[in-house]
C-alpha cells in the first residue's frame, strides 16, 4: 500500500551529511569495567529482528528492535518501518506479525506491537546520563539478516550531544536528529533500531545512524538515541497522547509520490499518484506542484510529511496546487488509513 508519500524504504542506516560536535555533558571520569560482549549477551534474548515489505516497487528491508514489554511491545527506529506494508518481528527464532502503535518522525522513534506475543523477555533499561567517554559499548543488530547470528559491534563512547542530518536522496527530504551520543564501532545496515548496551548489560541507547565512510575500513562510528530520550517518547505513545511530533497509529494515506521541486521553487513535485487514492480523488495528477496543505506552504517533502503526521484518517484537508498547464487550483482531500 502506498503511504502518505512514496519514500524509498531505507534498509541502510541513515547516511549522515552533517555532524556537529557539541559540548559533552559532565560524566564520570572512568569507564565501567567488565566484558562488554558478555554483558550484551544479557540483552540478546530481548532483541527483535525486523523484516519489512514495501509493496511499492517490491522493496524489502531489515532492521532491529528491542522488547520493552512482555506483551510484545517493541522499541525501534521509525525509519526501519517507514512505509512498510508488512512488518514481521522475530524473537528467539519465533516470527510475529507486527503493527505500528505510534511514532515520532523527528526523533526517529517508533513502537511496534507483536501480534499474539506474550511472556517475552524484556531488555534491562539503563541510564544514558551515566555514560562516560571511553566507556565500552556493544551495538546488537540484524545486519546479517534474520537467519544469521546477531551482529555485535564493539566500540567505545566518543561523544555526546551530537546532531546529524539524514537525507533521503529519492525525495530530497531531510531530517535532523539532535541529542545523540557517538560511539566508535562499525555499525552496518540492519543494525538500525537495535540496542546499544553498556558494560553492566543494560540498554543505554538505540542505534540510529552511521557515518557515510564506515564502509571504507574496519573502523567507523555510530550514533544512538539516548535511551532516556527514547523511553520518554515511548511513554507518550503508550499513553496515546498525540502531539505535533508524536503520531498514534500508522501514518495517514495521501497517495502521492513526491520530490522537492527541482527548480527550487515553492511546493513539491507530484511524481506518482495512487489510482483510486485520496490525492487522485482530489484531482491531483503526476506533474502537478502541490503548494499548500492544511494552510501550510510546502517548501519541501519534509514539511509535507510533518503536516500529514499531525492528522488522522477521516480528516478533510484543504490543498492548493499548480496543474500541468500552469493553472492554480484548490480542493479538499479526505485522508484514509495507511498500513
Amino acid at each position: 500500500m502506498v503511504m502518505g508519500l512514496f519514500r524509498r524504504h531505507r534498509t541502510l542506516l541513515i547516511a549522515l551529511v552533517a555532524t556537529l560536535a557539541l559540548v559533552s555533558p559532565a560524566a564520570p571520569a572512568a569507564a565501567v569495567p567488565g566484558d562488554p560482549v558478555a554483558a550484551a549477551a544479557q540483552v540478546e534474548p530481548a532483541v527483535v529482528r525486523i523484516d519489512t515489505t514495501v509493496d511499492y516497487q517490491g522493496v524489502v528491508g531489515l532492521g532491529t528492535g528491542v522488547v520493552i514489554d512482555q506483551s510484545g511491545q517493541v522499541l525501534t527506529n521509525f525509519h526501519v518501518v517507514q512505509g512498510a506494508d508488512r512488518i514481521v518481528g522475530t524473537v528467539n527464532g519465533r516470527p510475529y506479525p507486527a503493527q505500528l502503535v505510534g511514532y515520532d518522525r523527528r526523533r526517529d522513534v517508533a513502537v511496534l506491537q507483536l501480534l499474539g506475543a506474550g511472556g517475552l523477555p524484556t531488555a534491562p533499561i539503563g541510564d544514558a546520563n551515566l555514560l562516560a567517554p571511553g566507556e565500552p559499548v556493544v551495538a546488537l543488530g540484524n545486519a546479517m539478516g534474520s537467519n544469521a547470528p546477531l551482529t555485535q559491534e564493539v566500540g567505545t563512547l566518543t561523544g555526546f550531544s551530537r546532531t546529524v542530518k539524514a537525507e533521503d536522496t529519492l525525495t530530497g527530504s531531510a531530517d535532523e536528529l539532535t541529542g545523540l551520543f557517538e560511539f566508535a564501532a562499525p555499525v552496518r545496515a540492519g543494525d538500525s533500531g537495535g540496542p546499544v548496551v553498556d558494560s553492566s548489560g543494560r540498554v543505554v541507547g538505540i542505534t540510529t545512524a552511521a557515518s557515510v565512510n564506515f564502509r571504507m575500513g574496519p573502523g567507523g562510528k555510530g550514533f544512538a538515541i539516548p535511551i532516556n530520550d527514547a523511553m520518554g517518547v515511548v511513554d507518550q505513545i503508550r499513553a496515546g497522547v498525540r502531539s505535533d511530533s508524536v503520531h498514534i497509529g500508522p501514518p495517514t494515506l495521501l497517495g502521492v509520490g513526491v520530490q522537492t521541486s527541482p527548480r527550487g521553487g515553492p511546493g513539491v513535485l507530484i511524481r506518482d499518484v495512487m489510482i483510486g487514492g485520496p490525492a487522485e480523488q482530489a484531482g491531483l495528477r503526476p506533474g502537478d506542484i502541490l503548494t499548500v496543505l492544511d494552510g501550510t506552504p510546502l517548501d519541501s517533502t519534509t514539511t509535507l510529511t510533518l503536516v500529514l503526521d499531525r492528522h488522522y484518517p477521516g480528516e478533510t484537508l484543504e490543498l492548493s496546487w499548480i496543474d500541468g498547464a500552469g493553472q492554480q487550483r484548490t480542493g479538499t482531500v479526505l485522508l484514509t488509513p495507511g498500513v
